[in-house]
């Protein structure tokens, strides 16, 4: 697979269906242990998955394989776009990319706005974000559940 091109193995991104968790949760166990991502641990990968408030979940896959998602949850004011993940070797495929565009259509055909929140550990990922027009909205402090602590940040959909 790391030999591959996207000429070859195109992205399609498509609302994610319940037969995708186990690709998508074997996906994020890969991430954490690459990427350390989610800071959290990946304990239950497919509880993970599907937080509070979820409105709205996408997959990336190529070649038949789940590389990458992203989810949407209500969280009462603007959207929020959470579980944002692409396996390495698919990261220059453009399905990060293709997988935030999918969530911000999803907010705009609801006439509703997108944030996001993100460690400032995961530089990559904020590249992504303001590659693709996203403002940061000012710094945050992240609090996990053993009272450790991250400063991180927030960013709103252009």
């Amino acid at each position: 697979m790391n030999e591959r091109t996207a000429a070859a193995y195109p992205v399609t991104v498509r609302p994610r269906i319940a037969e995708d968790l186990p690709g998508a949760a074997a996906a994020l166990v890969r991430v954490h242990a690459s990427d350390g991502y989610p800071v959290e641990g990946v304990a239950d990968p497919v509880g993970w998955l599907r937080p509070e408030g979820l409105v709205g979940a996408w997959v990336a896959v190529v070649d038949g394989a789940v590389v990458g998602h992203v989810a949407v949850v209500e969280a009462g004011g603007p959207l929020v776009l959470v579980r944002l993940f692409v396996v390495r070797e698919a990261r220059r495929d453009g399905a990060g990319k293709a997988l935030v565009r999918a969530a911000e259509a999803f907010a705009r055909e609801r006439g509703r706005g997108l944030e996001l929140e993100v460690l400032g550990k995961d530089r990559a990922a904020m590249r992504l974000y303001e590659r693709l027009g996203w403002r940061r909205g000012g710094d945050l402090v992240h609090e996990f559940g053993d009272g450790e602590r991250a400063m991180g940040a927030r960013y709103v959909a252009p």
